[in-house]
């Protein structure tokens, strides 16, 4: 996901969608644990998406 994309959204979507990027994740790392998955590199692209929402929402806290 790219920042722009989330800078576009409202305060609430970028929520919903932090909610739902946080399940992903953990469905991912007990995918990971039980070795069902694989593409790993889905899982840091899930917690580089939670890094930016959360960076954007701090932002426009801030400002």
């Amino acid at each position: 996901m790219k920042t722009s994309e989330i800078r576009d959204m409202s305060r609430d979507e970028r929520q919903a969608k932090l909610v739902d990027l946080k399940q992903s994740l953990f469905n991912l790392r007990f995918q990971h644990e039980i070795g069902q998955l694989e593409n790993q590199r889905k899982m840091m692209e899930t917690k580089r998406d939670i890094a930016r929402i959360k960076t954007i929402i701090r932002e426009s806290d801030l400002s």
